[in-house]
């Protein structure tokens, strides 16, 4: 009886030590999946332009020391942020450079095209700041469509709700000096339902 006593003392603590091994180590963690070329390159991209609208809007709070560009200007780094966190949570490398200063050219060129129409007149600003979320959601729904990562997907969804956000303000802005804005990168319908909507509660 002794004998068998030991032995059942003996297996229990074996039996636990690879039931652990076997949940612990072995098993993947169905939350952690590698992203495809694809999610990173539009993950990268995505933050860039984020940060141009960010850099934009700083440099003409700068020149008109104006509240909107101040204030979006702040939800926009928290849009980078966002976005930087998916790219931590998943271990790639990203860079962001100086204020003004891109790494895809395409958005250096019109970085700087921005920011020379936006210091021309506070009214050309609300033109640029109008333009840049009109390019954001266009983006953003764009990589929506060829994306399937539902983190990914989580985050551009609050980001989309935060620029239909800045271009109801912007055109609010516009409305007050008489000017109306027309899309250049979303439909003219859906820019209609984004602009006759009230503010969302956006999820960042």
């Amino acid at each position: 009886m002794k004998t068998l006593r030991y032995v059942i003392l003996i297996a229990i603590p074996l039996m636990l030590m690879f039931s652990n091994c076997s949940s612990d180590d072995n098993d993947p963690d169905p939350e952690i999946n590698l992203l495809t070329t694809e999610e990173m390159n539009s993950l990268i991209f995505m933050l860039e332009e984020e940060k141009l609208a960010r850099d934009v809007y700083d440099f003409l709070n700068e020149t008109w020391n104006s509240t909107v560009f101040q204030n979006i200007r702040q939800s926009e780094q928290s849009h980078m942020d966002a976005i930087i966190k998916v790219l931590d949570y998943y271990d790639i490398s990203y860079s962001i450079k100086a204020a003004g200063i891109f790494n895809n050219q395409d958005l250096q060129i019109l970085y700087n095209q921005l920011v020379n129409i936006g210091e021309s007149s506070l009214l050309q600003a609300n033109v640029v700041g109008a333009t840049i979320e009109d390019l954001d959601i266009k983006d953003l729904e764009l990589n929506m469509q060829n994306l399937n990562n539902s983190m990914i997907l989580g985050v551009y969804s609050s980001l989309q709700c935060g620029s239909e956000n800045h271009l109801r303000s912007f055109n609010t802005q516009l409305n007050l000096m008489s000017y109306e804005y027309s899309p250049q990168y979303i439909s003219e319908s859906l820019f209609k339902t984004i602009i006759e909507s009230p503010n969302e509660s956006c999820n960042n």
